[in-house]
């Protein structure tokens, strides 16, 4: 099934999500840099990249490998434009995340943020578990349902709403269940609100180990705000 994502110009999506009416991207750059300064990973993975948002966030010295995965090869291209000589080991990959064929050494977190709204969720964790290290972290971000604004904003950049015919919002009970499936745990959980009344919730995972210890330290520096 073909995609609208590989017809949409990144012009038109970072143009769509940085306008101060939506102001999505900085909300999806600040929650990573959150993430970031709260986990400390080496390694770190996003998946749905774009152009890069938010990799201006990472600090080499901490996070000595990034990957990040889009199905838009223009998104790619555009990405290591921007970003390949300013992060050292640089990985960028053209796929679905809900194909097996994705493959790439694990890595200490994973940011899924706006993804799951727009793919099959078994197949997606299928994939995300094969990329994540053990003890690894999952983050992800969903946009909550509203009976007030539109499920992708209306704005100049018409391009996106061919988005609304796949988007289908994932309830985060749904997502926890289906990432228990795939043996991840919930170490916590926020939400997060705009001024224009749309709703996000991050949850954050952890990959099931076979010490679980490990995951209770985990979900005890989490819950403690580390």
């Amino acid at each position: 099934m073909h995609s609208p994502w590989l017809d949409i110009p990144l012009a038109d999506y970072e143009g769509h999500m940085s306008l101060p009416t939506i102001a999505q991207a900085e909300l999806l750059a600040v929650e990573f840099d959150n993430l970031l300064k709260e986990y400390n990973p080496s390694s770190v993975a996003v998946i749905g990249c774009a152009g890069g948002n938010g990799f201006d966030r990472i600090s080499p010295k901490t996070t000595s490998r990034v990957v990040g995965v889009d199905i838009n090869s223009t998104y790619i291209a555009e990405a290591s434009t921007r970003y390949a000589s300013l992060i050292p080991n640089l990985e960028l990959y053209v796929a679905d995340i809900q194909q097996h064929g994705l493959a790439f050494e694990p890595v200490d977190l994973i940011y899924a943020a706006l993804v799951f709204e727009y793919v099959e969720l078994e197949a997606t964790f299928h994939t995300l578990k094969s990329i994540c290290k053990p003890h690894g972290i999952l983050a992800t971000v969903l946009q909550l349902p509203s009976q007030s604004v539109a499920s992708v904003s209306p704005s100049p950049f018409a391009s996106l709403q061919a988005l609304g015919s796949v988007m289908h919002l994932v309830p985060p009970a749904t997502l926890r269940a289906q990432a228990a499936q795939a043996g991840f745990v919930p170490l916590a959980s926020r939400h997060l609100a705009l001024p224009s009344q749309k709703e996000f919730m991050v949850q954050v995972f952890g990959l099931t180990t076979a010490n679980p210890a490990v995951h209770t330290d985990l979900a005890r520096k989490a819950a403690q705000g580390r």
